[in-house]
């Protein structure tokens, strides 16, 4: 499965914006700046998370997103789910609740593509928006204590 630069880039915002949005909402000036992602772009994928409640906005002079839940109940898969739609590394119609393939009863290959895409499932559902922010503030506390990316702020937890 190749994710798209969508899931990729939304991701990545999502994370920026679990480390920063302690206090405040972020702009997404600040998130487009820190990512090297366009903002035009960005306010398309805030668009779509803010529609399936993952994000919230804020109007005016201090306005911007945060969170729409607590990170800790955001999976990678919810993530995912909305800005690539399904999952499925292969899209087998044996393993479809239809069962409309004329070969699904001869077919063992079938069993291959469920078990990939239950693993995928599995590990995007069991990996959460928290746990993805805290390994980004290790590395960055890492970088930043060897003299490496002076250049990144560190975020207080």
């Amino acid at each position: 499965m190749k994710l798209s630069t969508r899931a990729r880039y939304g991701l990545r915002a999502l994370i920026d914006l679990g480390q920063n949005c302690q206090n405040e909402a972020v702009s997404i000036q600040s998130i487009a700046g820190r990512q090297n992602i366009s903002e035009s772009y960005l306010e398309q994928l805030m668009a779509k998370l803010k529609k399936a409640g993952l994000v919230e906005s804020t109007r005016g002079a201090f306005g911007g997103y945060r969170l729409g839940r607590p990170a800790e109940e955001i999976s990678v898969g919810d993530v995912l789910r909305v800005l690539e739609g399904g999952l499925e590394a292969v899209d087998c119609p044996g393993n479809s609740a239809e069962g409309d393939c004329d070969g699904a009863d001869l077919c063992v290959a079938k069993y291959v593509w469920k078990r990939i895409n239950d693993s995928i499932t599995n590990a995007v559902d069991t990996l959460s928006l928290h746990e993805l922010i805290e390994e980004s503030l290790r590395i960055q506390e890492s970088n930043s204590t060897a003299g490496k990316n002076p250049g990144c702020r560190s975020v207080s937890k």
